[in-house]
């Protein structure tokens, strides 16, 4: 794929991630549900967590345990194969599958290294790593 269809392709990508996602009523939303949510972080779910099992041990003879459990590497183990195999199902754009199987080369100066298949992986922040 040339880099203007690649250019393209991550144009179009980004259109269908803008959308907004449908809004859920409130009153459906697990209270503790802190995903996808406008100012809501880590830190709000930590400190929300803490202050429920406080108010639970202002009881006598009780007690609480924490678990923290870190997430932040849990999905960067998507395989770009079958990525766009799934987003081919579900008809996207070509261009755009096409797109999160391509091959990089890189330059050294004027020494190209070997070709090779983008790396698996969807880290936070990239724009590929908002699909399932």
């Amino acid at each position: 794929m040339s880099p203007k269809k690649t250019e393209h392709a991550a144009h179009q990508h980004s259109h269908l991630l803008a959308e907004p996602s449908p809004k859920v009523p409130g009153h459906l939303l697990d209270p503790l549900q802190f995903a996808y949510q406008a100012n809501r972080s880590v830190d709000y779910a930590v400190s929300i967590g803490i202050h429920y099992n406080l108010q639970h041990l202002d009881c006598p003879g009780t007690y609480a345990w924490f678990l923290f459990v870190n997430f932040s590497s849990a999905f960067n183990t998507t395989v770009p194969e079958i990525l766009s195999s799934k987003l081919s199902q579900f008809t996207v754009c070509p261009a755009i599958c096409q797109w999160i199987t391509r091959k990089l080369q890189v330059k050294l100066g004027e020494v190209p290294c070997s070709i090779q298949t983008a790396s698996p992986g969807a880290p936070q922040g990239r724009v590929v790593s908002l699909l399932p």
